[in-house]
């Protein structure tokens, strides 16, 4: 089901998302969504980050995180009109 989440300010929209707890009740969230030529600079400039404040308000739910697991369906997005999926995994810091 399509959601919002919020990525250090950054707003995705989302085609699936999944929230789960793991060990000392951390959270991971998994969730798939699509990135477009106009914006694929800002989406990878902010996943090398690799150190996140997230934010999912229909779910009341905040943390700080990190990536587990991060892939595309495509590599070259910088192609006009290109759509890439990105699949993204990530776990509550420690």
């Amino acid at each position: 089901m399509p959601d919002k989440v919020i990525i250090n300010d950054y707003k995705i929209k989302t085609k699936q998302l999944e929230i789960n707890t793991l060990e000392q009740d951390r959270k991971k969230l998994n969730m798939t969504f699509q990135v477009f030529h106009e914006n694929y600079h800002d989406v990878t400039t902010l996943l090398y980050q690799n150190d996140f404040k997230v934010e999912v308000p229909s779910h009341q739910l905040q943390f700080s995180a990190v990536i587990h697991r991060y892939s595309t369906s495509i590599d070259n997005l910088y192609k006009e009109n290109a759509i890439g999926t990105f699949d993204l995994e990530l776990v509550e810091k420690a």
